[in-house]
């Protein structure tokens, strides 16, 4: 299985976007968090993603198509993902896992990653989980459909 992980660049933010909102409006019909869903966002913020000098948009390919992204964004040694994505009919297959395995790997430095994601989605969690992801305890209940909930990963490869 042929999957990339490649940095974008602003060539890439209108397929970016085009892929997070097609990746993220059947979550957002499903659980209504207009506020927080990527799917609501504008194309500005995926642009302010790719411009961050804190921070990357990874464009994940699959068979060299673009297939997906993950944002990577950083203070000091504490790494976050925040938003990833993959687009629905490439889900499933393991490109995700190993894209994020391969992220993670571009960053030696990082001590910890951490994230977030909508606790009802059962399968997202099992994803993290499967992948090294703890949760912390932490959750964040959004409204009535959506709970938050935080997990944390210890990263030492030094």
């Amino acid at each position: 299985m042929d999957v990339r992980v490649e940095t974008a660049t602003l060539d890439d933010a209108s397929a970016i976007y085009e892929i997070q909102v097609e990746a993220f409006t059947p979550l957002l019909e499903k659980y209504k968090d207009y506020d927080t869903n990527p799917a609501n966002e504008p194309l500005e913020r995926v642009v302010s993603r790719i411009n961050n000098p804190d921070g990357d948009f990874h464009k994940v390919l699959y068979e060299n198509v673009l297939i997906g992204a993950i944002y990577v964004f950083w203070k000091e040694e504490e790494y976050w993902i925040s938003p990833m994505f993959i687009l629905p009919a490439y889900q499933g297959k393991g490109i995700a896992q190993q894209a994020l395995y391969a992220v993670e790997r571009l960053y030696p430095d990082a001590a910890s990653w951490e994230l977030a994601t909508i606790l009802e989605e059962e399968r997202n969690c099992y994803f993290y989980e499967k992948a090294g992801y703890k949760k912390t305890g932490i959750i964040e209940r959004l409204n009535q459909y959506t709970t938050i909930v935080f997990y944390k990963k210890r990263w030492i490869t030094k």
